[in-house]
């Protein structure tokens, strides 16, 4: 009897072990992430995801449902990651409160030179497009945002105990208006191909809750 030859796995089955299967998804989600930081999420066609990475396209549908599911992830995965971002800023205990969000300002200004000014803020990309998207991926980018705003609102309402911040809006609407200021001076920061953006905005916003404190 002639040695069985073993079988061969069928384009685009997902992979048995289940470390292999966690680690591709992975790698989906990782190039998802890259591409609609630069690109936007319509723009980023399944095609152009799975090639960057070298995954079968067929195999792409083992992993996420269709398109949006996928985008439903990496705008999850973005969402903590980036929250993960904050609090390693915001909840220094040996700073103070804004010194704080300087500090987190800082940090995005050396990731968007790395990157030469190609990609910004996933969140801010996929904003521009929610006429395009479904109502449950507004909703998603909604609870995105909040969540930033309130770790931001959390760091004012520090600050005011400290006697830094002096603003006679509320701690909530202060961290609203972080959030929509800031957003667009990172698309002026691509569009300039420029930090200074991003510093004319923190400077003025902390100079306007703080009454002119010394930045």
């Amino acid at each position: 009897m002639s040695e069985q030859q073993p079988l061969k796995r069928r384009r685009g089955r997902p992979p048995k072990i289940e470390r292999e299967y966690s680690d591709t998804k992975k790698v989906l989600i990782r190039s998802g992430l890259e591409m609609i930081t630069e690109f936007g999420f319509t723009a980023s066609g399944v095609d152009a995801v799975v090639k960057k990475v070298q995954v079968p396209k067929g195999s792409f549908y083992h992993y996420f449902k269709n398109k949006e599911e996928f985008g439903s992830q990496v705008l999850a995965a973005y969402g903590t990651y980036f929250a993960h971002k904050l609090d390693k800023h915001l909840t220094r205990p040996d700073i103070a409160p804004l010194d704080r969000i300087g500090l987190f300002v800082n940090d995005a200004k050396e990731g968007i030179e790395r990157f030469e000014f190609r990609r910004g803020c996933l969140v801010g990309n996929m904003m521009q497009e929610v006429p395009q998207l479904s109502d449950a991926l507004a909703v998603q980018l909604q609870e995105i945002i909040l969540d930033w705003q309130q770790r931001v609102e959390c760091c004012f309402a520090l600050a005011r105990e400290q006697k830094q911040l002096h603003s006679r809006e509320t701690n909530e609407h202060l961290a609203a208006l972080f959030w929509s200021g800031w957003e667009g001076a990172v698309m002026r920061a691509k569009l300039f191909r420029s930090t200074q953006p991003l510093d004319d905005f923190w400077h003025y916003f902390r100079w306007s809750v703080s009454q002119g404190e010394q930045r």
